[in-house]
């Protein structure tokens, strides 16, 4: 019998998922476990945190006959996936599509250098796809915007990360 491996989808215990993956891992196995950062304001400094992408879950490659029994044991695991009593499986194309989608999330590409009078569109929240002009930079991660909107200029204040040159 050829072996086939899939991806199969593991549920981990609440917060667990990064010694799930260790431990997995440290057992021989190949996983991946999609995370991404999330830049956040502590006492004046800007730190990052990798954070999961589907909180409680992980991908694990297995082939058929490979030994499954020692996964459920793994500290951090809680269970694999089931639907209607069959391991859930992924498409390698989807896992692939995520392996790059995190890989993009989680590069190093720096911000752009937002100046007084250029022009930038915004990319998040209700005013996506509105062009603005940057009138002011607050700090390293704040940028003070001017759109029109409904025919009157107004102000606004936007993360750098939510606009793009």
């Amino acid at each position: 019998m050829e072996e086939v491996k899939r991806w199969y989808l593991v549920q981990c215990k609440p917060k667990e998922g990064f010694r799930a993956e260790l431990n997995l891992e440290n057992q021989g196995y190949q996983c991946f476990h999609p995370t991404y950062p999330v830049k956040r304001k502590i006492n004046g400094r800007i730190e990052t945190k990798i954070t999961p992408l589907f909180p409680h879950y992980l991908f694990i490659l297995l082939s058929p006959l490979d030994n499954w029994a020692p996964i459920r044991s793994t500290r951090g695991v809680s269970k694999i996936v089931y639907f209607d009593g069959i391991p859930a499986s992924l498409d390698e194309r989807l896992v692939d599509g995520l392996r790059m989608h995190c890989a993009r999330l989680n590069g190093d590409t720096p911000e752009p250098i937002l100046k007084p009078g250029q022009r930038v569109t915004i990319m998040e929240g209700c005013f996506k796809e509105l062009e603005a002009i940057v009138t002011a930079t607050k700090d390293e991660e704040r940028v003070i915007l001017l759109i029109n909107l409904f025919n009157r200029q107004q102000y606004i204040d936007l993360s750098v990360h939510a606009v793009a040159v």
